[in-house]
């Protein structure tokens, strides 16, 4: 682990894997460890991945103000991180959650900014929302899976304002391409490495303009890869194909067979596809 001081001194935390240019890697969650990252399938044999865990994750420490840990207010660390690497331009890597950090980072530095990939991304910096429509079409194709009753009941029950407290784990394979021994041993990570309180505060009122983002997204014209997985419900394509007409140029690739977590579904068409777009 390395660290570098935020401009509100802050400590901040982040390690390297790999070799090659950078990639600066942005986990979701929101506010997340980004341990659940591995080593993202490998792709480290193409990019030196600088992977930072935010405030309040990981290694890096709580800040003395909390509301510090809306999306916005993490735009400012990645920028520190790109001081401290003395670098003219990131390329970024934002993974779900953490897309809403690289969204918001590209729309207030877009000269900063090279390659962008969006991995399963959230859209609710740009005020986009998946529908049912766009949820079934993910989650239909999973019925002949044995755990698929109890999982759609509990999404049922949840859309309804009826939840349980078990449901969120009985919808978790909804989110791997499979629901094997590893996707297990990774979903039963998750409590342990989230910041709850810096996950409540992460949406706050004020952490997003989509107006804004969406305006300064349409005059982005770098190259940018959307990246979905063909089953996820977190980020279904249809979604991710909506923020690709946000944006000139953007490229969208729906990962077969994938879920949210890309490369633990298939490491090797991951990295293929992200080391194609990195050059």
């Amino acid at each position: 682990m390395t660290t570098f001081t935020a401009p509100d001194g802050t400590m901040l935390a982040y390690r390297v894997l790999g070799g090659g240019a950078p990639l600066v890697c942005l986990p979701g969650g929101p506010m997340r460890d980004s341990a659940y990252f591995g080593d993202l399938g490998g792709l480290g044999a193409y990019r030196t991945l600088v992977v930072l865990d935010h405030r309040g994750t990981g290694r890096s420490a709580e800040p003395a103000d909390v509301s510090s840990y809306r999306c916005d207010r993490l735009v400012g660390d990645v920028e520190a991180l790109r001081r401290h690497l003395d670098l003219d331009r990131l390329d970024l890597l934002g993974h779900s959650a953490g897309a809403n950090v690289a969204l918001q980072y590209a729309a207030r530095h877009p000269e900063r900014v090279g390659r962008l990939a969006l991995v399963t991304p959230s859209t609710r910096a740009v005020g986009l929302a998946a529908t049912a429509a766009l949820r079934e079409e993910v989650t239909r194709v999973r019925a002949g899976e044995p755990w698929y009753p109890a999982a759609v009941a509990a999404l049922d029950s949840m859309v309804a304002g009826r939840a349980t407290d078990d449901a969120w784990q009985a919808i978790a394979p909804f989110f791997y391409g499979r629901w094997d021994a590893a996707a297990r041993v990774h979903q039963a990570a998750e409590p342990h490495q989230r910041n709850q309180e810096a996950a409540r505060v992460f949406g706050a009122d004020g952490a997003f303009d989509p107006a804004a983002t969406r305006a300064a997204l349409a005059a982005h014209h770098g190259p940018v890869l959307l990246l979905a997985g063909e089953v996820d419900l977190g980020a279904p394509p249809g979604l991710v194909a909506q923020l690709g007409e946000l944006m000139p140029g953007a490229d969208l690739v729906v990962q077969p067979g994938a879920g949210h977590y890309p490369w633990l579904d298939d490491a090797d068409r991951f990295t293929a596809t992200l080391a194609a777009f990195l050059g």
